[in-house]
């Protein structure tokens, strides 16, 4: 096995997986959030590090090959399946996790079914194009929680209609209560919006690879 750079940031980020779990059950939030969102964000800039890096330096591997797909699904799928159980969003986000889950799954069992046919059949653009937005869609999930947390944590105590005048815009806002609420907005419907985006094209690509696959599954 070749140990280069590229394929350490491949193990780096495969690691990074179990790591958000680890962090929810072990630590209080938004300490979780935080260092959930610091590692995802991270491990999700290696995922295009790692194969530029192996093209750039020519370091391009069987185990890069191997280990790459593993990581990225592996990342995606935990992460999904721990914004599912802790964030506040988890109705509206889990028939979309269920398909970005499914088409994981699906595509996986296909890939090993082929073999080594599974290997002529390329990732496409719109395959790149998933997978980025799935990191961007569970990145705002992350974000969204933060707000909801700071913005709770702010108006925890102040009375109910001086949180109402303050978003209205009556009165002084010392607190940045009217920012954390706007942001908490806006980050429920992008995290939503972008979850959706992500679940079509997953299933897709999904679709996609199983119409090229089907002429190796005949008889």
């Amino acid at each position: 096995m070749n140990w280069n750079v590229p394929n350490l940031l491949t193990v780096l980020r495969l690691l990074a997986a179990p790591a958000i779990a680890v962090f929810f059950l072990l630590m209080p939030r938004p300490f979780a959030d935080w260092a959930a969102l610091a590692v995802f964000i991270c491990a999700s800039l290696t995922d295009y590090l790692d194969g530029y890096l192996a093209r750039r330096w020519k370091q391009v591997s069987k185990l890069g090959a191997m280990m790459d797909p593993i990581a990225d699904k592996a990342m995606v799928v935990i992460a999904l399946a721990v914004m599912v159980v802790f964030s506040s969003l988890s109705l509206w986000i889990l028939f979309p996790a269920t398909l970005i889950l499914f088409r994981e799954v699906f595509v996986s069992g296909l890939r090993e079914f082929l073999g080594d046919v599974a290997g002529t059949l390329k990732v496409t653009k719109l395959a790149k194009w998933k997978t980025a937005t799935q990191m961007v869609a569970i990145s705002v999930l992350i974000i969204q929680g933060l707000f909801e947390h700071y913005f709770g944590m702010w108006t925890w105590g102040m009375d109910y209609q001086i949180v109402q005048d303050i978003l209205a815009g009556n009165g002084e806002d010392p607190l940045g209560v009217r920012h954390l609420y706007n942001g908490m907005i806006w980050s429920t419907y992008g995290a939503i919006g972008l979850m959706w985006i992500a679940a079509v094209l997953t299933v897709i690509t999904g679709f996609d690879y199983f119409r090229k696959a089907a002429p190796h599954l005949r008889d």
